[in-house]
């Protein structure tokens, strides 16, 4: 019995060696020239977790049959109990079925891997996925707080970090002020900061204005965009915010803040300042 024990064990090693360069080869093979860098990592990550876990499972029931068959346990009638117990499993457990189909397809369908940056829903959680298997995705958010979502009830998905980023932000500037001088200050600045040492590595289009983008309450908001490598236009986003500011502080650029204009009547005056001399 120690034998089948040992021959389990070696057999899982031997699959659990060779796993990797095959699932790491499909991968390199299926995305070349379609994906970045920062994907292939995750994605052969993914399939080799999961197909390890597979693996295990097939190899265990296989060594535990052999055992019992070793030691004279007849196995028809349990394999004719386990059928029958399988079926009303199934009615009593279809949402685990549901969650095992749609851990599947994501997987199929490489909607996201581990590694990757996800919301789920309109409303639902988002963070860092970081174990994905058919059952089940378990996120961790900005708050560090654990989201343990069933692939079942996932019916949409966002995903932050597929290939590539975008910094989106939206610049607003007082009505006063001049929009093409505002606009080369920004375009100056989004150059400057895809030359800089450190983020010129994470940038792969330097952040520029794209148009006017609205006329708000308190002043005018100018978009800008840029790309950047995968989950790293957070950081870049910020660096850019920190130098506009400092920016627009050497140039006399105004950042707008709320104003309330208050209009009174002659009546009004007289009530709460007195008549008028």
């Amino acid at each position: 019995m120690t034998g089948f024990y040992q021959a389990a064990f070696l057999t899982f090693r031997i699959s659990k060696a060779i796993i990797r360069p095959v699932v790491k080869n499909y991968v390199n093979s299926r995305g070349r020239g379609r994906h970045s860098k920062s994907w292939f990592d995750k994605r052969a990550n993914t399939l080799t977790s999961i197909i390890t876990t597979i693996v295990a499972v097939v190899i265990i029931v296989i060594a535990v049959s052999m055992v019992l068959s070793e030691i004279g346990v007849n196995l028809g009638p349990l394999l004719a109990g386990a059928g029958v117990a399988s079926i009303v499993i199934g009615f009593g457990a279809q949402s685990i079925i549901k969650d095992f189909l749609s851990g599947l397809f994501i997987m199929l369908e490489d909607q996201y891997n581990q590694g990757d940056v996800i919301k789920v829903g309109d409303s639902g959680p988002g963070g860092l996925v970081e174990e994905l298997n058919l059952r089940r995705t378990v996120l961790r958010d900005l708050e560090g707080i654990v989201h343990s979502i069933p692939n079942g009830e996932i019916t949409m998905v966002s995903n932050f970090t597929r290939d590539f980023a975008r910094v989106k932000l939206d610049v607003p500037v007082a009505y006063g002020e001049d929009l093409d001088h505002v606009i080369d200050v920004i375009n100056r600045v989004g150059n400057e900061l895809a030359k800089d040492e450190y983020f010129k590595t994470l940038i792969k289009t330097p952040p520029q204005v794209l148009r006017v983008e609205n006329f708000g309450d308190s002043g005018i908001e100018i978009r800008v965009l840029g790309d950047t490598r995968a989950m790293k236009h957070w950081e870049v986003t910020g660096e850019l915010r920190k130098r506009l500011k400092k920016a627009f502080d050497q140039e006399g650029i105004e950042i707008p803040w709320p104003h309330t204009k208050l209009y009174f009547n002659d009546k009004q005056l007289e009530k709460y300042f007195g008549k008028k001399q």
